[in-house]
């Protein structure tokens, strides 16, 4: 059984070594509106930050900034100091690797854009088989690392047309 009533993601929260360069990255690249900033967190002499967050009790959160992306993704970007921060950011092969897939409507312009800001693109864009054919993806990466997807599909997926081929 599920957790009664959860019903769909409220936001993503992402932890990056400078926010302000997070923020050139999530308004001017992504297109989100920025929401507004939290913060600081930080307990100098108890277990708060340990109890509540799995992270070391000394460890600060100057900064909290928030975006939302189109009606309803919200991004929360934390901005971290810690004694035991660890700087790089985990591959998709690592235990808590992670990626965030965005969808476009015109992938090849997505991508020439990406390449024009000088952001890193991983390969050429891949066509899906089986179940997504219909779709196609390739990765990229923000400034600092943080695997990133773009997803394309206009006319539909093969399971979205035939879910019960699929199931």
């Amino acid at each position: 059984m599920p957790i009664p009533g959860v019903s769909r993601v409220d936001h993503i929260g992402l932890t990056v070594p400078d926010l302000e360069q997070a923020r050139e990255f999530f308004v001017e690249v992504l297109g989100c509106e920025y929401l507004f900033e939290l913060g600081p967190l930080r307990d100098d002499q108890g277990e708060w930050m340990r109890e509540h967050l799995n992270v070391d009790p000394r460890a600060v959160v100057p900064r909290i900034h928030f975006y939302r992306l189109g009606t309803q993704a919200i991004f929360e970007v934390f901005e971290y100091e810690a004694p035991d921060q660890r700087a790089l950011p985990p591959r998709n092969s690592d235990i808590g690797g992670h990626h965030i897939a965005l969808y476009v409507e015109d992938l090849d312009a997505a991508v020439a854009d990406l390449r024009r800001r000088g952001l890193t693109v991983l390969g050429e864009p891949t066509a899906s088989r089986r179940a997504t054919l219909g779709q196609r993806w390739v990765y990229f990466l923000a400034p600092w690392g943080l695997q990133c997807e773009l997803v394309s599909y206009p006319e539909g997926r093969a399971f979205e047309r035939d879910p019960a081929a699929f199931g």
